[in-house]
């Protein structure tokens, strides 16, 4: 007899050549939180740990075959989203979504690179928001992300503006703030934001946004609560970070897969 297989867990990416970010960092994650990474890739890029040099988006009937193929074959149980690349292929993953409705759905708005090279085609911001945002159970930006979307400077005006154009939750994360903890805020329809507070680490890191919404929607791809998950990925993206390392002359990448920190995704519910 062979033993069940982990969840399914697809991600849908950019790849990026350090394994810091994007479809590798997502395997990682997954593969750490106890998931089985299937993926699509949206993009191909040039990068280093210090920036993005060039980015190619997949086309999108590639992205939309890619996709088709795998879902034909393979259950998955939750569905992660990074970098898109283009509005055409948000297009597609919305067209993707509205075909499996019941699935768990992140989405990480990749719109920068850590180096601060954009990211974000013309229009794709828009498409986001009003293409992708009704199929999304929960929304992961960092704080410029979220006023970028948002368009306003307070947090929580964003944050309802988001939660008002259809997405489920909004996890805005606060690397970018300059408060001497770190801030992550849940907010939810109808229910108070919960806060958590995590000791800010002394470097920067690439890779901490697709880290935590990989794991996130690993935990509830295995049946996690949505507040569980999000608590539980961010002690396991928090550990990651703190035991990074830099292998080159840019950011520090995250060590997801170090074996003493599987725990921090728990046992099955």
């Amino acid at each position: 007899m062979h033993p069940a297989p982990p969840p399914m867990i697809l991600s849908i990416a950019g790849h990026d050549p350090t394994g810091g970010a994007g479809i590798q960092a997502d395997i990682e994650a997954i593969a750490a939180c106890g998931g089985r990474a299937v993926t699509a890739v949206s993009a191909l890029t040039v990068q280093d740990t210090r920036d993005v040099r060039l980015l190619e988006a997949v086309a999108p009937e590639l992205l939309e075959a890619q996709l088709q193929t795998l879902l034909q074959d393979i259950p998955v149980q939750a569905i992660k989203i990074g970098l898109i690349g283009s509005v055409q292929n948000a297009r597609v993953i919305a067209r993707i979504l509205g075909q499996r409705p019941a699935l768990p759905v992140v989405l990480d708005p990749v719109l920068a690179a850590g180096g601060g090279g954009d990211l974000a085609s013309a229009g794709l911001p828009e498409a986001i928001v009003d293409t992708l945002l009704p199929r999304v159970g929960l929304l992961t930006p960092n704080t410029p992300e979220a006023r970028r979307l948002g368009g306003d400077g307070e947090l929580a005006t964003c944050a309802h503006r988001l939660l008002e154009r259809g997405c489920g939750a909004v996890l805005i994360t606060g690397t970018h703030e300059r408060e001497e903890a770190v801030i992550n805020r849940l907010f939810r329809r109808d229910l108070p934001p919960l806060a958590a507070s995590w000791p800010r680490l002394p470097e920067s890191y690439h890779g901490s946004g697709c880290t935590l919404s990989a794991a996130i929607a690993t935990l509830l791809g295995r049946g996690f609560p949505l507040e569980q998950a999000v608590e539980r990925a961010q002690a396991f993206t928090w550990n990651s970070l703190r035991l990074g390392y830099r292998p080159g002359a840019g950011q520090y990448l995250p060590d997801r897969m170090a074996v003493e920190r599987t725990e921090a995704a728990g046992p099955r519910p």
